[in-house]
């Protein structure tokens, strides 16, 4: 865990949040200011800056998170249609660097591919 990082600490449980979905690895949890019906961030327990730095570091986890993501979109209701989004930098949006995955679904999805 990095002390002042704000994802370690929810995924400790020291900061509070909606959780939908947890294992051992990963923590799922609504986003407090959601973009689509359907917006839950899945997290690794473990500490990764973004992405690339998961998937060099353990791509099984990074495997999971995807699964957990496509099981978090059916029990969500949106199984027929979602995205899982990842923002890498701060050119990209990245303001938490704690790899997160955005699962967003319900209703059409606009914007950016």
């Amino acid at each position: 865990m990095i002390d002042d990082c704000l994802f370690c600490k929810l995924a400790a449980g020291d900061i509070p949040a909606t959780i939908v979905r947890e294992t051992d690895r990963l923590v799922a949890f609504r986003d407090i200011a959601p973009q689509a019906r359907v917006h839950v961030l899945v997290i690794p327990r473990d500490h990764y800056a973004d992405i690339g730095a998961l998937a060099a570091a353990d791509p099984q986890l990074a495997g999971e998170l995807a699964a957990a993501a496509a099981a978090i979109a059916e029990a969500e209701g949106v199984g027929g249609g979602w995205r899982l989004v990842f923002n890498t930098g701060e050119d990209a949006g990245q303001t938490v660097f704690h790899v997160h995955g955005h699962v967003l679904g319900g209703g059409v999805l606009r914007g950016l591919a």
